[in-house]
């Protein structure tokens, strides 16, 4: 069985070093530079009227004559709190340390540059998944890249293989890897009043909060997210206010070794100058793009239920997702890890493993706030970016074997019975080999995404100057 493991563990190193590799994340970011270049930079020229058109319109009376469909699809907002529930997880704590450890502070200034670019990736996925998105006869809507890569491109081969994979990958990076995140931080905050608690006790109670969330369909899972995210988000960047607040002073000098190290040879300590730089691009793109999600092909499923029927107004949120994801989240974690000197000394390969990372991030954390409430402060964040990444990944794993199957009722309860229990098994083992498993598979996914993205980009840029070219839509 050892001889076994060992040989998946190898094949699975061999494929994601290929995945996640330079021309994969070339290709990821190009298709970003590519569609930004068709449409002007819309996510900068038009920033301003997108924070208008989609944070702005939670603080305005609600339109009672909107679509009655909406008491069974997704509000706007429930649509990007589901996204972001599954997005903002612990790539932002474990995984941007990871990067500043392997690639330098320098990684960071890759991490902004990727999610510029990824802004309109993700825009161009939501408008493509609400544009081809189907109706159930229920009246909820359903879509995302298995749908526009069949309606779209009459490809259903490719549509299959990014439904199987999505499928397959829901239950390791969106579920085990988290159970055992949630298990791991129960028992931290609970250390610190001397309580241990069963990681069996802890699967069995995190199963059935789950199931009694997922059960109730993808708009409880909506409402759900809709509270817990604003919460967790606000929380975490509050503790990051603190931490900036505190080391106001530092603050300008913690910029200039970020920029400073993206471009000498100080981004890897002893590391040869080309070498040192390129690490850290790759480092800092690879974990952007892991973070925000951007061009991977998942939030567009979330983003396909909403009620919103222009599919240039859902995109748009697309582009805050990416915004509070990586330049807000990842960037407060970037500075507590640069201002607290944790990475100081670390050397070409000491990227450690996943949990040593996000102990590192804790040890940032702990070094600028009093006492042990930064670790209190990562622990919980840990906890609840854990628990809603799980909640947002059921409903994408739901869609996915859900087109694989033709929407069969039987097969559905099946996966959330199965889904719910695996909550278990994360929770009493070490997710880390699936965690491996399903960052490749998660990659894998991005493959036949991004040739739908590029071959259905004319789609993309007609929708999108369409909509800008209104007058009227342009005074809001």
């Amino acid at each position: 069985m050892e001889n076994f493991i060992a040989t998946v563990e190898k094949v699975n190193s061999a494929i994601n070093g290929v995945v996640w590799g330079p021309i994969m994340l070339i290709l990821l970011v190009g298709t970003g530079i590519y569609l930004t270049l068709r449409t002007g930079f819309i996510q900068i020229t038009k920033f301003p009227y997108v924070m208008r058109n989609t944070i702005g319109t939670l603080f305005r009376k609600k339109d009672k004559s909107a679509d009655k469909s909406g008491a069974k699809n997704l509000t706007p907002f429930e649509a990007v709190s589901t996204a972001l529930a599954s997005t903002v997880g612990t790539g932002n704590i474990a995984g941007v340390t990871g990067a500043i450890f392997v690639g330098g502070p320098g990684a960071v200034v890759w991490m902004w540059i990727s999610a510029l670019f990824g802004m309109f990736t993700k825009y161009s996925e939501i408008v493509l998944a609400v544009k081809y998105r189907q109706l159930a006869d229920d009246g909820t809507h359903f879509g995302g890249p298995m749908y526009y890569i069949e309606k779209g491109l009459k490809m259903k081969w490719l549509a299959v293989i990014f439904a199987i994979l999505g499928g397959i990958a829901c239950f390791g990076i969106g579920n085990i890897a988290q159970s055992t995140e949630v298990s791991g931080a129960v028992n931290s905050l609970l250390g610190l009043i001397d309580i241990s608690v069963d990681p069996l006790v802890v699967g069995i109670v995190l199963a059935i909060i789950v199931a009694i969330v997922i059960i109730g369909g993808v708009k409880r899972i909506g409402q759900v997210a809709s509270y817990m995210v604003p919460f967790m988000a606000c929380f975490y960047i509050l503790a990051g206010i603190a931490i900036i607040i505190l080391e106001i002073k530092h603050v300008p000098h913690a910029f200039s070794v970020i920029f400073q190290s993206a471009f000498t040879s100080e981004a890897v300590a002893g590391g040869a100058t080309g070498y040192a730089i390129m690490l850290g691009i790759r480092q800092g793109v690879a974990r952007g793009v892991f973070s925000n999600e951007a061009g991977l092909g998942s939030a567009p499923i979330a983003h396909a239920a909403s009620e919103t029927k222009d599919p240039v107004e859902q995109g748009m949120w697309g582009i805050f997702e990416v915004f509070v994801d990586t330049i807000v989240i990842c960037t407060i974690t970037s500075l507590a890890v640069v201002l607290s000197g944790v990475y100081d000394g670390a050397t070409i390969g000491e990227a450690g493993t996943y949990v040593s990372n996000g102990a590192a991030a804790a040890a940032a954390f702990n070094t600028i706030l009093p006492g042990t409430l930064g670790g209190i402060v990562l622990q919980i964040s840990l906890l609840f970016f854990s628990l809603t990444t799980i909640l947002g990944w059921s409903y994408y794993g739901e869609r996915c074997w859900g087109y694989l199957t033709n929407n069969n009722k039987a097969v559905n309860l099946i996966y959330k019975i199965i889904f719910v229990l695996v909550c278990i098994v994360g929770a009493v083992g070490s997710g880390n080999l699936m965690w491996s498993i399903s960052d490749t598979l998660n990659a894998m996914m991005a493959i036949p995404n991004l040739i739908g993205l590029l071959l259905l980009s004319g789609v993309v840029i007609k929708i999108t100057k369409d909509y800008f070219k209104d007058p009227a839509k342009m005074k809001r």
